[in-house]
């Protein structure tokens, strides 16, 4: 047993790590490092590894370090060629952790205190890397670990990459401590990274400046993280005014922010602000870690006294620098890491950045602080990078703002603060700033942003104008970054999103509507797909409201008898309430998109009674109230058709009340899945009557069917297979004898096994076009085609098309009218994803089919 593996298994059932779908203590942990390590032998290797925030990855990358192998993390997906060609790897382990032996071990030395290559810049563009020893990693966790106060009860969110050091520095300070770890490669943007840690009770996590812009749009400060101890932040300067406003968050929620300074060259950590001091001293970078010393070396550019380059010395400094294969043979060769960064020590002992050495440029006859450019404009209240640009004729400042702001502006403020004319600044409004893998600024990206502003701009691409005619938002609102979720899309949006998308990319991609726009824009550069005849792909929700729809419709006109198509559509009415509605975003938010959802219902099928009371006599008053099931006429074959409208607008009413108490909206993020099996198994106790409340038949087929709902629910929030086994097991069960007739008991039990078991079916090319526009009218067919169909009487299956045309009809003239009074208030469907989305309004929808498919 190696050190590494014995050290991970003395912590015995300690919990280690935690995903969407497993969790190991050490011990299971310990015996998967020596798995892995085994497979990668004795014999030294030079291991290049893919990393993902997976145990694909920490399980080999353990066992490399384990059996003292050198590894050399990556980014997946980057082109790695240069590196490759350089250094000449024998081995790499991808991303999804499969080993591929390229060659035998090299007999070109690798010295033995060598176990880890970073790159300098968080990018592999360039071969040049730092050269980490063992000693590095061992005494950096524990430095970090002793300040930060780490224990066994500690559990951290990996929100940054494995091939970065600062996310990485969290792996090794958490697993040197007996600590846990939640493995995510999701963004803090997104809700499955906060239903993951609440689920797992996460203390921490790490941001670079730009996780805080995200956590701003998140609304992350009405967040309700019970669990939660600090938040560190490194990776480059936050801004003071930043840095005092989440020190004071934390200090009225209940948490800390650890402002931290550090570099690749120094594993990690050079420097840590305590915690209390953040409000105070929002501009300094603190201490010293532990075991490391600071000294400022006088520069002559910096004559004031005190002030001069940052020099740091400690044990965690790097063995040296690597620019071929040589290079790793080599031992120690720097004793100390000159920063480049020009700084000050105070009376109390604290360290403060105030410019770096390397942010220097000549231009215009004058010597130009672009770091102070950028303070400049954070001081009012814009964030900026700021680089300089060699042009044909005179050099000029480059600018990288988000697109909130006036070019022009930025442009009179930069050149005031620098002491050019206007001219000299170009200024390029981005939907996102530029960033490197590590979180970093992109400054060359930067520079090629603002010689493209400076000429006549492009045409946007494709996908971009696909969001922008789907979602009805402007191309301003688009970043690299933006998702279909994120960007507001709804039920409807998806159902329209997914066919376009794939009539562009030849195929759909799997979970496409998590997918970041840059990833939808490379996919798309691709070679496309050969066509074969099931070569489409049609998502099985939109599916099944497609079908239910022509049974429901087909089945009240004569046309044939296949009724079910409205428990199907009620069980995915709470597959995504689960999925879409119950997101991690604060709990006004939530019950704020709750009240819209049922507004989305109840809104239009009261607006058509209104309408129907006029011209039919299909309607009662109590149709009005959508409660005709509990006011009456009980008789009635023609009023009682709005039975599923009433059971999902009374039901979402009640849980839009439970979740607006803040015990409970707790509850439900702690223990998502448990927190829906409680309401199916009420639900199960309603169907059986356990309580012999003895309603009758009419509730029966209403309020006694929301077991359907709490089954799509349940199902939605299920974790693992074992837990969707179960929901499908009581579906099962309680299907069983529900309807009189044995073949609406299969449609119903087939159609939801179909929904919880598969995302999307093959079909030929045409289908989803097809499919789409019947799914997206489907309320507005539903709600007309009591009254078109009756048109063809002696024709049923014309009356169904008629009825089917209609709602199409309709619903295309609402999205022109949408598109029309863009920027006007406006609802979304159950099925939108429940979030406000910070700079637009919500997306107006038309709501999914929750239709009776009988009297």
């Amino acid at each position: 047993m190696t050190a590494l593996v014995r050290h991970l298994a003395d912590f015995g059932d300690r919990p280690a790590v935690a995903t969407a779908t497993e969790e190991l203590t050490y011990r299971d942990l310990a015996h998967r490092v020596a798995d892995s390590a085994a497979i990668l032998g004795n014999r030294r290797r030079l291991i290049l590894m893919e990393t993902r925030n997976e145990l694909g990855t920490l399980v080999p990358y353990l066992g490399a370090l384990a059996r003292r192998h050198v590894v050399l993390p990556v980014p997946p997906g980057r082109d790695t060629a240069d590196i490759v060609a350089t250094y000449r790897p024998d081995t790499v382990i991808t991303g999804d952790g499969g080993v591929e032996f390229l060659a035998e071990p090299s007999a070109d030395a690798l010295h033995p205190e060598l176990s880890l290559l970073m790159s300098t810049s968080g990018s592999t563009g360039s071969p040049k890397l730092v050269r980490l020893s063992r000693e590095n990693l061992i005494s950096n966790a524990d430095a970090i670990g002793k300040y930060l106060g780490i224990d066994e009860n500690d559990r951290a969110a990996t929100t940054l990459p494995m091939s970065y050091c600062y996310g990485l520095s969290v792996v090794h300070s958490h697993l040197r401590r007996g600590a846990g770890l939640i493995l995510t490669d999701h963004s803090v943007v997104d809700d499955e990274f906060w239903e993951l840690f609440l689920r797992h009770r996460g203390t921490s996590f790490a941001g670079v400046p730009y996780t805080f812009d995200l956590l701003d749009r998140v609304g992350f400060g009405e967040m309700d993280l019970p669990d939660l101890r600090y938040i560190t932040q490194a990776g480059g300067r936050l801004a003071p005014q930043r840095v005092r406003r989440y020190a004071d968050l934390g200090a009225r929620r209940g948490w800390q922010l650890f402002v931290m300074y550090g570099a690749t060259e120094a594993t990690a950590r050079m420097a840590y602000l305590p915690a209390e001091l953040a409000a105070a001293r929002p501009s300094s970078i603190g201490r010293p870690v532990p075991g490391g010393s600071f000294a400022i070396e006088p520069l002559d550019d910096w004559p004031d006294p005190g002030v001069g380059e940052l020099v740091y010395r400690g044990p965690n400094v790097m063995l040296g620098y690597a620019g071929q294969r040589a290079d790793l043979a080599l031992g120690r060769t720097v004793d100390e890491l000159r920063t480049g960064d020009i700084a000050r020590r105070d009376p109390d002992g604290l360290y403060q950045v105030i410019g770096r050495s390397g942010r220097f440029v000549k231009m215009w006859g004058l010597r130009i602080d672009l770091q102070r450019i950028e303070t400049v404009l954070s001081e009012q209240g814009v964030t900026a990078f700021c680089a300089a640009v060699d042009s044909d004729d005179e050099d000029r400042l480059a600018l990288a703002v988000t697109d909130e702001h006036d070019p022009g502006e930025i442009r009179r403020l930069a050149a005031r603060a620098a002491g050019l004319p206007s001219a000299a600044v170009w200024v390029a409004a981005l939907p996102e700033l530029p960033l490197l893998p590590s979180g970093k600024p992109d400054y060359a990206a930067v520079r090629g942003a603002a010689r493209r502003a400076a000429e006549p701009a492009a045409g946007s691409n494709d996908i971009r104008r696909l969001f922008v005619e789907v979602l009805h938002v402007s191309e301003a609102e688009i970043t690299a970054d933006s998702t279909f979720l994120r960007l507001g899309g709804t039920s409807l949006n998806y159902v329209a999103m997914s066919i376009r998308l794939e009539r562009m990319l030849g195929y759909l991609p799997p979970d496409w509507q998590q997918l970041p726009v840059r990833e939808l824009e490379r996919l798309a550069t691709l070679p496309g797909r050969n066509r074969r005849w099931f070569s489409a792909s049609l998502e099985t929700g939109v599916a099944l409201r497609a079908v239910a729809i022509i049974l429901i419709v087909g089945s009240h006109a004569g046309a044939f008898q296949l009724w079910g198509g409205a428990h199907i559509l009620l069980g995915l009415a709470g597959y995504n309430f689960g999925r879409f509605c119950l997101r991690a975003v604060p709990r006004a938010e939530r019950v704020r998109h709750l009240r819209i959802t049922i507004a989305s219902i109840a809104v239009p099928s009261i607006a058509w009674v209104a309408i129907a009371l006029l011209i039919t006599d299909d309607y009662h008053l109590s149709n009005l109230l959508l409660a005709n099931k509990i006011l009456g006429p009980f008789d009635s074959m023609t009023a009682g058709r709005l039975w599923f409208v009433e059971v999902l607008v009374y039901v979402l009413i009640g849980l839009t009340l439970l979740l607006a108490v803040p015990t409970i909206d707790r509850l439900e993020r702690r223990v998502p899945f448990t927190f829906a099996a409680v309401f199916l198994a009420a639900g199960v106790a309603l169907r059986y009557d356990v309580l012999g409340l003895r309603l009758g038949e009419q509730a029966m087929f209403t309020y006694l069917a929301f077991w359907f709902f709490a089954a799509g629910w349940a199902a939605a929030k299920a974790q693992n297979n074992w837990q969707r086994f179960a929901v499908t097991a009581v579906v099962v069960v309680c299907t069983a004898g529900y309807f009189e007739e044995g073949s609406r008991q299969l449609l119903v039990l087939g159609g939801l096994i179909l929904l919880f078991w598969l995302p999307a079916v093959r079909c030929p090319e045409p289908l989803p076009a097809l499919a789409g526009l019947i799914a997206e009218a489907s309320l507005y067919t539903y709600l007309v085609h009591f009254q078109v169909y009756p048109l063809f009487a002696g024709h049923p299956v014309v009356g169904v098309v008629a009825a089917i045309t209609a709602g199409v009809l309709i619903a295309r003239a609402v999205t022109e009218a949408r598109r029309w009074l863009r920027g006007g208030s406006t609802v979304g469907g159950l099925l939108d994803d429940g979030v406000r989305r910070v700079g637009h309004e919500d997306r107006p929808v038309t709501v999914l089919t929750r239709l009776p498919d009988q009297p």
